[in-house]
């Protein structure tokens, strides 16, 4: 299961019905397709009708929060709520590595406003988080403290050891990309090795990140499978068990039947 997704993007314009036969033939049975802005979930509806193996979120990616504003927590839980094949809030959380500081409180503002409406409609939480693990790990406990429960996903992690096994302590699933096999990502590969096999999932991001020896060309769902196997090898399991526990943890975060 690839769990993260942007197959809206320009980059599939011309030729989705082939990157759907790949995905297919490498034995993609699922793919969640994340959301940046709830103005292009119409975008993603039109996708999930034409691919029922689909499954959706919706909310406001901290990047676009300059354009975050009350209202939308209340347009994002109507559209979570207006259609079954949403299983995730998201992609929410804290960047402070590409954001403008003034929008640093809004970013802020807007991941607590999400991770609500994630907790009142029981939907799983995809967190972007990128040089922001501090900030973002206080929120999320603070949230689960004060709200309930939250179902979180660290999505493309790239984070620390350290600052790894915080959000597993959290109760985190830590999903990686295609990160995890560049060259130099040492750091994120220690990372992984924090993980149990029971909280950790695989993504691609697609089109972004795409996973050595396609790194440089766009990134399309059936290249999970290379992220798969650098992690079981990683592991030291067959890449077979980690397809398997992987689904499994990607079903239990988006209340997904087993297929």
């Amino acid at each position: 299961m690839d769990t993260h997704v942007h197959l809206n993007y320009p980059d599939f314009a011309a030729d989705l019905p082939q990157v759907a036969e790949r995905w297919r033939q490498t034995g993609i049975r699922r793919l969640v397709h994340s959301c940046v802005t709830p103005a292009e979930f119409p975008q993603l509806q039109a996708i999930a009708d034409q691919y029922p193996e689909v499954f959706l979120s919706v909310g406001l990616h901290p990047l676009e929060a300059g354009q975050w504003q009350p209202d939308l927590a209340e347009k994002i839980a109507h559209l979570a709520a207006s259609d079954e094949r949403v299983v995730a809030i998201g992609e929410t959380g804290l960047d402070f590595y590409k954001s403008n500081p003034a929008d640093i409180e809004r970013q802020k503002e807007s991941f607590w406003a999400q991770i609500a409406i994630a907790q009142a409609q029981d939907l799983a939480l995809i967190v972007h988080c990128r040089e922001a693990a501090a900030a973002t790990y206080a929120i999320l406990k603070e949230a689960m403290a004060t709200g309930g429960p939250v179902r979180a996903v660290m999505h493309c992690w790239s984070g620390s050891p350290e600052e790894t096994r915080l959000f597993v302590e959290l109760g985190c699933f830590i999903s990686f990309s295609g990160i995890v096999t560049f060259k130099n990502a040492e750091t994120v590969r220690r990372s992984a090795l924090e993980v149990p096999l029971s909280q950790l999932l695989v993504e691609t991001d697609c089109p972004f990140l795409a996973p050595t020896p396609f790194r440089g060309k766009r990134n399309e769902p059936a290249y999970v499978q290379r992220v798969a196997q650098t992690l079981a090898e990683l592991l030291g399991i067959p890449p077979e068990k980690l397809a398997e526990e992987t689904s499994q943890n990607a079903a239990r975060l988006f209340q997904l039947p087993l297929l």
